[in-house]
C-alpha cells in the first residue's frame, strides 16, 4: 500500500504567475476548493507530504506545520503533479496502490509511483522542481487528466467546480441553513444553498441557486439588497456589502469585502473590492485592494479572442472572455480602468487617468503615465499595515517571499521602464 502522496511543483508553474509567485500552484483556488485540497479529496487516509521550490519552502512550512515539506518520508509514495485538476477519474488514472512507474501526459510529469529501494535512490538527489527525469527509468503510462496551464484555466472552469466540490461536500452538510436568514429574503431553489454557522442574511437579498448552488461559508454577512446568483462560494468572515450584484461562476474567498459587480472571478483571500465598479473573468490574489469605481473590461470590442502577457510571453487564450490577473498586495486607486486581459505582478500600486498597461511588473508604482519602481521598504511596510488591521502580522517567511519576488522581477521592470524610484 501506498504510504503518502506527495504534491509537487513542475517547471510549469511560471505559467502561473503573478499569482503563482507567492504560493506554490496546488494552493490556487478553482471552484471552493483549492488544487491541493481536490487532490487529498481523491486520496484519503494517505499522509500528504509537499514539495515546492526553495524560495517558498519555509512558508509553507510555516503554514503546514507537521508536513514534510521538501523531504521525503516513508517507504512508498505518488507524487502528484500539483497542476492536475483532480476529478472521480484521478484514482483510475492514477491508482493509489500497484507497481512503480511514471504517468505522464504530453510533456507534463502526471505522477510518479516509487517506493523501496528506487525510493532510497532518489530520496536525497531530487530537485524542488520535479520532471520524470528525476525518477530515473521506470515505466510509463501515458494518461488523461485534467491540469490548470494557466491563469484563465482556473478562471474559466471556476463555475463548474463550485458544482462538482458542492456535490462532494453537500452530502456531509445535514443541515443546510444553520446561519440567520431575515425575512425579507428570497431563496430561490432552497435546497442547492448551504448557509454555514452564524452567517446572516439581511433582509431584501436574494440567493439565486436555480442555475448552480450557492455555497456560503460561516460568519458571512450578506447585507440588504444583495444578489448572488449561483454558481456561486463566499468564504468564511466575508462581507458581500449593500446593493452587491455577485454573478454566477464567482468564488470569494475568506475575509474579504466585496461589493458592486462582479461575474465569473476568483478572489482569493483578505481582499478588497467594497464599492461599486465592474470585476469579471478575473483572479485576484490576497491582500489586494480595488478602489472605488475600479472596472475592468472581460471582452474586446471585436469580440477576439483574448491575449494575455504571461511570464513575458503574450499568449491567446482561446476565450472571448478574459479580465483581470492581479498578485498577491498590489492596489489600485479609484476610478482605474483595466483594460481586457491585463495581468498585475505582485505589490504593485496602479493609479492614475486612462488605461494603465496591459502587463504591470510587480513592484511597480504608476498607470498610463509611467511605471517607477515601487520602493521595496515602504511597500513592505504597506504590507505590515494591511495585514496588521486584520490582526495578521506579517512573518519573516512571508516578508523573504516578497524580497525574492522584488529580485526575481528586477528585469521585468526594466522591460516596463519602472526604473526609477518612489
Amino acid at each position: 500500500m501506498t504510504d503518502s502522496i506527495c504534491i509537487f511543483e513542475d517547471r510549469f508553474f511560471r505559467r502561473l504567475i503573478p499569482l503563482a509567485y507567492t504560493r506554490p500552484v496546488f494552493d490556487l483556488r478553482c471552484g471552493i476548493l483549492t488544487l491541493r485540497q481536490k487532490i487529498e479529496r481523491r486520496y484519503p487516509a494517505r499522509r500528504v507530504q509537499l514539495r515546492v521550490r526553495a524560495s517558498l519552502r519555509d512558508l509553507v512550512q510555516q503554514q503546514n506545520p507537521g508536513v514534510p515539506v521538501n523531504s521525503i518520508e516513508g517507504d512508498r509514495c505518488t507524487f502528484i503533479n500539483g497542476r492536475v485538476l483532480a476529478d472521480g477519474n484521478l484514482e483510475t488514472a492514477i491508482p493509489p496502490d500497484g507497481s512503480d512507474g511514471l504517468f505522464v501526459m504530453e510533456k507534463t510529469l502526471v505522477a510518479a509511483r516509487i517506493s523501496g529501494r528506487a525510493l532510497d535512490a532518489v530520496r536525497h538527489a531530487l530537485p524542488d522542481i520535479l520532471s520524470a527525469a528525476d525518477f530515473g527509468s521506470l515505466p510509463v503510462t501515458n494518461v488523461e487528466v485534467r491540469e490548470i496551464r494557466y491563469p484563465w484555466d482556473l478562471v474559466h472552469r471556476n463555475g463548474e467546480e463550485i458544482t462538482a466540490d458542492y456535490g462532494m461536500l453537500a452530502p456531509g452538510q445535514a443541515e443546510r441553513v444553520q446561519g440567520t436568514v431575515y425575512p425579507g429574503v428570497h431563496l430561490i431553489n432552497a435546497g442547492d444553498i448551504i448557509i454555514g454557522e452564524a452567517s446572516k442574511i439581511k433582509p431584501g437579498a436574494v440567493l439565486d441557486a436555480e442555475e448552480g448552488p450557492i455555497v456560503i461559508g460561516k460568519n458571512v454577512t450578506v447585507f440588504p439588497n444583495a444578489v448572488i446568483r449561483g454558481p456561486a462560494w463566499i468564504g468564511d468572515r466575508t462581507l458581500i456589502k449593500i446593493g452587491a450584484k455577485i454573478y454566477e461562476n464567482t468564488s470569494i474567498g475568506e475575509v474579504c469585502k466585496v461589493g458592486g459587480e462582479v461575474e465569473g472571478a476568483i478572489i482569493h483571500a483578505y481582499s478588497n473590492k467594497q464599492h461599486d465598479g465592474f470585476l469579471g473573468h478575473a483572479y485576484l490574489g490576497t491582500w489586494v485592494n480595488l478602489g472605488a469605481d475600479t472596472n475592468n473590461s472581460d471582452l474586446k470590442n471585436n469580440y477576439g479572442s483574448v491575449k494575455m502577457t504571461i511570464d513575458g510571453e503574450e499568449i491567446d487564450t482561446g476565450s472571448m472572455f478574459m479580465g483581470l490577473v492581479m498578485g498577491d498586495h498590489s492596489k489600485s486607486s479609484i476610478n482605474s480602468m483595466f483594460n481586457t486581459g491585463t495581468v498585475v505582478g505582485v505589490s504593485s500600486n496602479v493609479f492614475g487617468s486612462g488605461f494603465p498597461p496591459k502587463s504591470i511588473p510587480s513592484f511597480a508604482w504608476g498607470g498610463a503615465d509611467g511605471l517607477v519602481t515601487y520602493d521595496l521598504e515602504r511597500a513592505l511596510a504597506v504590507a505590515r499595515t494591511v495585514m496588521g488591521r486584520r490582526k495578521i502580522a506579517l512573518s519573516t517567511a512571508e516578508e523573504r517571499v516578497l524580497r525574492t519576488v522584488f529580485e526575481q522581477t528586477v528585469t521585468e521592470r526594466q522591460r516596463g521602464s519602472a526604473t526609477g524610484g518612489s
